[in-house]
């Protein structure tokens, strides 16, 4: 588990502009069971392509026109129960951090895995989820 005082600046990223975080099963749980309306989660990190690439790109799409009812985060490597319960409503999806979800009445409707945002700009990364939140939201 990664120290308090390292990751709390890359949690406050996510945090500051409106994100609620997980930080329990319960929470998890209690937002993804109960959900109606759509929800993104990001499943936040500590490496650079969280830095460079997935926070900034969560960022600006939670800045469009059409935007889900719910944001959240969760940052795996420090909230490990409810990364893995997060993960639990991803699959068939492998566990990969970052990545993205997005939730329509509880059920995974649009997922950005690692491997797409890694080496890939913000702004695409962006654009692929105002895509999605355009058709689903």
């Amino acid at each position: 588990m990664y120290p308090a005082e390292l990751v709390l600046p890359m949690r406050e990223d996510l945090t500051e502009k409106g994100f609620k975080e997980f930080v329990s099963i319960e929470d998890v749980d209690n937002s993804l069971n109960n959900s109606k309306g759509t929800s993104l989660v990001v499943i936040n990190s500590v490496c650079g392509c969280a830095a460079a690439n997935a926070r900034p790109a969560a960022k600006i799409a939670s800045e469009h026109s059409t935007t889900p009812d719910n944001l959240y985060t969760v940052f795996a490597g420090f909230h490990n129960d409810a990364t893995n319960q997060v993960r639990k409503y991803c699959l068939p999806y492998p566990a990969s951090s970052p990545s993205m979800a997005l939730f329509k009445d509880g059920k995974l409707v649009h997922f950005i895995e690692r491997h797409h945002i890694e080496g890939r700009p913000a702004e695409l990364i962006a654009e692929n989820l105002t895509a999605a939140f355009d058709e689903f939201c």
